[in-house]
């Protein structure tokens, strides 16, 4: 079995990798930071993972395509693609948003899941119980905080896409599905105080943030075969946050 992991040097994406390569499968991650691969393929290859990087910026087509057709010319199929890749991207709120960051953000986060998957469809056609993993984020629920807006509305279109594709490829047997993470305790929010951060645990059921490996742990569940009536889902993770 194997599966590709978009962005998959650290963070969520490499706690993925690490899952899924347990899980028995081969792992190929790609990036853009050559230095952070290493490291990633060093702790894979320390849990007894077989893995490998390809060089791929996710928001450039011409690089997606490129990496897929490596993939193809040494392998014949596919049977997991994790599109990782997504982020933040600095925060603007909406009156003064430069039409560039707009742009931006949506191909961090939508174009590149977009790029990857129509890349992949081909070999995951011939992979055994394929599947597709989106991210979506808690922001889609309560719209973002400030200058997050646009982020929210890229993983509002990440979670359409998901339904979209789910039936779109379903004649095939590939199934696709979303995992909606809440607060998740990674570089992703390293930008912020942590005193600040510390407040947003009132704001959740659990009192506390998620791990990396928690949403590991569901992703690695929803490529499994536990979850072959699974397709066009969007799980949350957010330990009772969109809720309260």
């Amino acid at each position: 079995m194997r599966a590709v992991v978009t962005g998959g040097t650290r963070g969520i994406g490499l706690s993925a990798a690490v899952a899924l390569g347990k899980a028995g499968y081969d792992i190929i991650i790609t990036g853009i930071d050559e230095e952070a691969a290493k490291t990633a393929l060093e702790e894979l290859k320390a849990e007894g993972i077989n893995s490998e990087f390809i060089y791929a910026d996710s928001m450039n087509e011409d690089d997606v395509n490129k990496c897929f057709e490596t993939i193809a010319q040494k392998y014949d199929s596919l049977d997991v693609l994790v599109n990782n890749v997504g982020g933040l991207g600095g925060r603007q709120r909406f009156e003064e948003m430069e039409t560039s960051f707009m742009r931006r953000v949506m191909a961090l986060n939508f174009d590149s899941a977009f790029f990857a998957s129509r890349a992949a469809i081909p070999l995951l056609k011939k992979g055994s119980h394929p599947s597709i993993i989106n991210y979506s984020t808690i922001a889609v629920t309560s719209g973002g905080g400030p200058g997050a807006g646009i982020y929210a509305s890229a993983k509002a279109a990440i979670e359409g896409l998901t339904r979209a594709l789910a039936k779109d490829l379903a004649e095939y047997g590939i199934r696709v599905n979303a995992v909606s993470p809440g607060t998740i305790d990674t570089e992703f929010h390293a930008a912020t105080k942590r005193e600040i951060m510390e407040t947003w645990k009132g704001g959740i059921v659990m009192k506390r943030f998620g791990e990396a490996s928690e949403v590991a742990s569901v992703i690695e569940f929803l490529a499994s075969e536990k979850a072959s009536f699974l397709t066009g889902e969007i799980i949350q993770i957010n330990g009772g946050q969109a809720f309260i």
